[in-house]
């Protein structure tokens, strides 16, 4: 096998076990994941994981990478391709929401796992969750202050209040989802969000009735 083809099976082994071990936090957070049951989940054995990481610790950073890229690729990137403004920020949540529907992690969502199991452990590991978060809160402020400059949103809306509600309650749909209301908690989140658009909206019919 030449240099390049090992380069190459080596990346790919390397994001197999990326994936594996995001979607295993997400149900039982970072402190969860054990190399042994990702070695049996990917095919590796132990050994091959310290060709990659040199401790659990850096294995968890790059996790909280995969699971930021899993985010953008899964639910920024398409709701880019909405037009600018209040559409794009509707299509946001759209996309948040299905991302939950499709059961792409079986925990619902890694971020809110490691929120709750580091917001009070310094350390390197909490500061990268916090700015993961930081920056999905700021992408969600740039698309209401943006909407807003564009008068698809009433002057005078306060972007980070906004951007704290909608996020919140696309958040609650992994509780409800799970202890409450299963599929409905997707409804009520979407329709909630969507009201709450509308009537912000100078123009409501740029978005759906319901």
């Amino acid at each position: 096998m030449t240099q390049d083809g090992r380069r190459l099976r080596g990346l790919r082994s390397r994001e197999a076990i990326l994936e594996q071990a995001v979607a295993l936090a997400s149900v039982e957070g970072l402190d969860g994941l054990s190399l042994g049951r990702l070695a049996a989940a990917t095919g590796t054995s132990k050994s091959g994981f310290f060709a990659h990481w040199r401790d659990k610790e850096q294995l968890q950073l790059d996790a909280v990478e995969w699971a930021a890229r899993q985010w953008t690729e899964r639910i920024v990137a398409p709701a880019l391709q909405a037009p600018a403004g209040v559409r794009r920020l509707f299509a946001l949540h759209e996309a948040r929401l299905r991302f939950y529907g499709e059961g792409v992690l079986p925990g619902g969502c890694f971020f809110f796992t490691v929120q709750a199991e580091f917001d009070d452990r310094p350390g390197a590991l909490r500061d990268r969750v916090a700015r993961a978060m930081n920056d999905w809160q700021e992408f969600i402020r740039r698309q209401v202050t943006e909407a807003v400059s564009m008068g698809e949103l009433a002057e005078g809306v306060d972007a980070a209040q906004l951007a704290y509600e909608i996020d919140a309650l696309g958040e609650m749909v992994i509780i409800h989802s799970r202890l409450l209301d299963g599929p409905a908690s997707l409804v009520h989140a979407r329709r909630a969000v969507l009201q709450r658009l509308r009537a912000l909206c100078p123009d409501p019919t740029l978005l759906p009735e319901d």
